[in-house]
């Protein structure tokens, strides 16, 4: 396989291609991201010597890059994870980077999939389209759920996956969509809610918890998404989608208290902030789908404290990493925190 990763050097897509480049010998494997803030070039410092890996820097937007890149490497099979992902951001940042990558960016590969006759396109999107449940329904999203998006990012994401709709239906191009829970693991960006509650910890400083921390997300581990991910290229059918999740539904409060036993640490490392406008409640994943052609999670619910130990002891023995991504990010970084607590300051002056 002549594989190009889009968005390869974030968390999924770096974890992603660790994952192939280990299990696949023969594979060749081209990264191809833009490196904005979230994307990190030291994810992948064990596999940059790697003869059947190649990074390119590029745009998804920009279509002839796309197919320049596409040709000059045979590709034969696309994966993309590059999208702008964080939800407060598209709250609080504006949402035009989300639209533009996380819609146009999937439609320009689609253009690109099309015009060089690529044999399969995996495109990896999220179960936050589906919009929300509650806490007290008796179901899960499935692959037949209506797309309903609360969040800006949600709704960025639902535009590139109708995208992917239209371009099976009207042009049949061989694309397969994936929708997955929420992911944990090592190389994360710490501005998500498992390295940034790990690190602030460490520093001493208390966590916040929005609201009365109990809406509910569905965590799968990243090597899990990766293994999916890579039965999705293999035997995933163009035009379907296919819901991943482990069945591991925890509250964002039961996730906060996991961490802080795993540390050592009471709850009165806990601060309860006000709730972020349009706080979906629950995601829950039924992953039935992708399990029926031979997929199942390695961290199952029963091992979830074991794959968030590993985690939490990753990341506080990867200190180095974590620091010498917050300097080169530090701009962005504290641009980011200052329009949270200008955007949390307006709400409570509001109320």
């Amino acid at each position: 396989m002549n594989l190009l990763v889009c968005g390869g050097a974030g968390f999924i897509g770096s974890n992603f291609i660790r994952y192939m480049l280990k299990k696949y010998s023969d594979y060749k494997i081209v990264n191809f991201d833009k490196l904005t803030y979230a994307g990190n070039l030291d994810n992948l410092k064990e596999v940059e010597n790697n003869p059947n890996y190649k990074f390119v820097q590029g745009d998804i937007t920009d279509l002839d890059k796309l197919n320049e890149v596409i040709q000059e490497n045979k590709t034969d099979h696309v994966i993309n994870f590059a999208a702008e992902t964080h939800v407060d951001r598209s709250i609080h940042g504006g949402c035009k980077d989300f639209v533009l990558t996380n819609t146009l960016g999937v439609q320009m590969i689609l253009d690109a999939v099309k015009f060089n006759n690529v044999q399969k396109f995996v495109n990896v999107s999220t179960d936050e389209v589906y919009g929300a449940l509650e806490l007290d329904e008796d179901r899960e999203f499935t692959e037949s759920t209506p797309i309903w998006p609360n969040m800006p990012y949600a709704a960025a994401k639902a535009g590139g996956d109708l995208m992917c709709n239209a371009y099976f239906v009207t042009h049949k191009v061989p694309v397969v969509v994936t929708h997955c829970s929420n992911n944990y693991g090592s190389f994360q960006f710490p501005e998500k809610v498992i390295p940034f509650f790990i690190f602030k910890l460490l520093k001493g400083e208390k966590v916040p918890v929005y609201g009365d921390g109990l809406n509910v997300r569905d965590w799968i581990h990243v090597m899990d998404h990766a293994k999916a991910l890579d039965l999705m290229l293999h035997v995933g059918v163009p035009g379907e989608v296919y819901n991943v999740g482990a069945d591991n539904e925890r509250s964002n409060l039961e996730l906060t208290k996991m961490i802080l036993n795993i540390l050592g640490l009471g709850e009165d490392r806990i601060e309860y902030v006000t709730d972020r406008p349009g706080h979906d409640r629950r995601y829950a994943i039924d992953a039935a789908k992708i399990k029926s052609l031979g997929w199942t999670p390695d961290y199952t619910q029963e091992k979830f404290e074991q794959g968030l130990r590993e985690t939490v002891e990753w990341y506080q023995n990867n200190t180095e990493w974590v620091e010498k991504l917050r300097t080169k990010k530090k701009d962005e970084m504290n641009k980011f925190q200052e329009n949270l607590v200008r955007s949390d300051e307006k709400m409570k002056s509001a109320t």
